[in-house]
């Protein structure tokens, strides 16, 4: 009979999956953003919670409202993790035909020659970060954020993405982490010393080259901030693998408030 019960204890025990984020769609303005969002376990709509947005990179942009999981999107789920850091987690997906960032992309068709990005630093956003705008605005509104804690994270396009929103909203965010990501130097000066900021990438990279997260580091430090920087030696451009394997990632970011 224990043994019976003690089978049928573990067969009710809720198994952590993708699905735990539920599929919504932001729609405003003629602006459509499919997200994800994944609230903390028992929550309680009269607690207020940290939010943390994070921006996946280009390969997973579409309209499907998944595949923006991709990367990082397990981490979350962990039994552990929400246990430890109960917060809302929002995964918006970038449509096919545009980028967070304004990037002007140039792509080599010879081999070896790297991908050149330039940042424009343009005052119009892109259509999917007007979108993004749109989304954060009705997230930073709802009466279960903890708005002293909002954080920011991306990885690639996502990467570029973070430090593009840290330019245009610099007073929203209590942290942010970009991964493998850019930016325009020039406007690190608008939340260098606002934003706490740990930056990675993969020393191997040659999608992104290292040179662009290493700009963006000393052009905040020029600016009076004090970024954390890390570069995995043997990482190419996956390097969003070992930084979500960090150990002291969430407790660093969850540490900090505005």
């Amino acid at each position: 009979m224990v043994m019976c019960l003690m089978f049928t204890g573990i067969m009710f025990v809720h198994a952590q999956t993708l699905d735990d984020y539920r599929k919504e769609v932001y729609i405003a303005h003629g602006d459509t953003l499919p997200y994800r969002i994944l609230l903390p376990q028992n929550f309680n709509p009269a607690k207020k919670y940290p939010l943390l947005l994070v921006l996946h990179g280009s390969g997973e942009r579409g309209d499907n409202n998944e595949a923006q999981l991709t990367h990082g999107g397990r981490l979350f789920i962990k039994p552990e993790v929400r246990a430890q850091f109960p917060a809302i987690i929002v995964f918006p997906q970038c449509s096919k035909d545009s980028f967070w960032s304004n990037a002007e992309i140039t792509r080599s068709t010879v081999k070896g020659v790297p991908t050149v990005f330039n940042f424009t630093g343009n005052k119009t956003p892109t259509k999917s970060m007007r979108a993004l705008l749109g989304l954060l605005s009705d997230l930073t509104k709802r009466p279960d954020v903890n708005k002293k804690q909002i954080y920011l994270g991306g990885l690639s396009m996502g990467g570029m993405g973070t430090f593009e929103l840290l330019w245009r909203k610099p007073k929203v965010f209590a942290a942010a982490f970009p991964i493998c990501g850019g930016g325009k130097p020039e406007t690190a000066r608008k939340y260098a010393k606002k934003v706490p900021l740990w930056v990675f990438h993969g020393a191997k990279d040659d999608v992104v080259l290292p040179k662009y997260s290493d700009i963006m580091v000393q052009a905040v430090k020029q600016a009076g901030g004090q970024p954390k920087f890390t570069v995995y030696p043997e990482a190419n451009h996956n390097s969003w693998d070992n930084a979500f394997a960090e150990p002291e990632l969430l407790p660093w970011l969850f540490s900090h408030h505005k």
